[in-house]
């Protein structure tokens, strides 16, 4: 199984609605250690682009809510439990992964694992395609490694 790549056709989220915008989805595990420490990051992309960026938690509902309390992950949380249907039709193979799907649900960027330079593309674009400024992710001085495997 390999992720999804840009140009492929989004699949269908439940609860997420393609055509009104771009759209976020990051991909996580609450016992994930890159997940944890991705997940604080993920405020700047709700506060920059609010209600844009899902995330998609391979866990139960309670257990999403007790993770974005815990890690002050604002954004919201949709389900994706065993079996992992949504994580299989976008080939997640490790968390966290983010893409980035256009208005028209094509997929024009994705992120395996922790990676700086890639969630600052991925919020680049983003402010690209809506118009405004687009937040700093991360930088070298956050205590945030560059990269780190999912």
């Amino acid at each position: 199984m390999t992720p999804l790549r840009s140009g492929a056709v989004a699949p269908a989220v439940p609860g997420v609605a393609f055509g009104e915008g771009p759209v976020g989805l990051f991909f996580f595990k609450v016992t994930c250690p890159t997940c944890q420490l991705a997940a604080p990051t993920m405020r700047a992309f709700e506060r920059a682009f609010p209600g844009r960026v899902i995330a998609v938690g391979q866990d139960r509902s309670s257990d999403l809510e007790d993770f974005r309390r815990t890690y002050g992950m604002e954004i919201r949380a949709v389900e994706d439990a065993p079996p992992y249907v949504v994580s299989d039709a976008y080939g997640i193979v490790s968390v966290p992964t983010l893409f980035l799907i256009g208005e028209d649900g094509i997929v024009l960027r994705s992120v395996g694992s922790w990676d700086r330079t890639g969630f600052n593309l991925v919020a680049e674009t983003m402010g690209e395609l809506v118009g405004s400024a687009a937040p700093v992710i991360s930088t070298p001085d956050d205590g945030l490694p560059a990269f780190k495997p999912g």
